[in-house]
């Protein structure tokens, strides 16, 4: 009987692709969420004796995609799972520069599927699931640009902010609902991952520095070497997933913990 199941958005590349890798154990049926299928993550599951679901779907649609998985998730008897897991990793920044260098519509874009995806996903998530014997966890995938305002990239510094505050209110109403005699509070971080080699780190070190006056900082990060890869982050995210005290704050970041 397969005993965890886990839901990743923005599974296709980078820390998102590094987080559903590294989560294909026996016993896993594992739902991903991407505009395109991972290249390879159907045959390493098939290999791993994973359950997957890999749905090309575009977030910034999120009303219809988070409807989708709510039904998809009321299908599954309450006792099946021992734990169960929403990783909100899909983020998308905009043109790199002011707001007023962006499209509405590219603005909007990116906000939905930033944070109105984890918002609609979350809640799907906790609705569907509240009746669940499971260990219930929601990690939202942060950024130390929600914590530490920079020109350039309001739009996604507003987003991560956003989805800190949202997880510690959705943190007091879980608390909140079992010291109300309700069943137990699902645990709920949004997790600031460090400075990880990705394709955004690209965007950011090619942004017009007119527009982007810290793009010289990321171009030191990247030639010093201290960016850390996908794959090691990937690692000490899902080590921090597991730990009992998960969710004892509703705010961490990989780097200190």
């Amino acid at each position: 009987m397969n005993r965890r199941l886990a839901i990743i958005t923005g599974a296709s590349r980078g820390l998102g692709a590094a987080l559903a890798e590294q989560l294909l154990q026996p016993g896993t049926v594992m739902l991903c969420l991407s505009r395109q299928p991972h290249p390879t993550l159907a045959q390493q599951a098939a290999q791993a004796q994973v359950q997957l679901e890999e749905w090309p779907r575009d977030l910034s649609n999120s009303l219809a995609v988070a409807d989708e998985v709510e039904r998809w998730l009321r299908a599954f008897d309450a006792q099946r799972f021992d734990q169960a897991l929403l990783i909100n990793n899909a983020g998308v920044i905009p043109t790199v520069g002011a707001v007023t260098g962006c499209s509405n519509a590219e603005l909007s874009a990116a906000l939905r599927v930033g944070l109105e995806a984890t918002v609609l996903l979350t809640a799907s998530f906790l609705r569907s699931t509240v009746a669940w014997r499971a260990d219930r966890r929601v990690l939202n995938i942060s950024s130390g640009l929600g914590r530490h305002a920079i020109a350039g990239s309001a739009l996604y510094c507003g987003v991560k902010a956003s989805m800190d505050h949202f997880s510690r209110a959705v943190a007091l109403d879980e608390a909140h609902r079992e010291a109300s005699g309700g069943q137990a509070a699902a645990r709920i971080v949004s997790l600031a991952p460090s400075v990880v080699d990705t394709d955004m780190q690209q965007q950011l070190r090619s942004a017009d520095p007119g527009g982007f006056p810290a793009r010289g900082n990321f171009e030191r990060l990247h030639a010093s070497g201290q960016l850390v890869s996908a794959e090691a982050t990937a690692a000490k995210i899902l080590a921090y997933l597991q730990r009992p005290d998960f969710g004892s704050e509703p705010l961490a970041d990989i780097r200190l913990i």
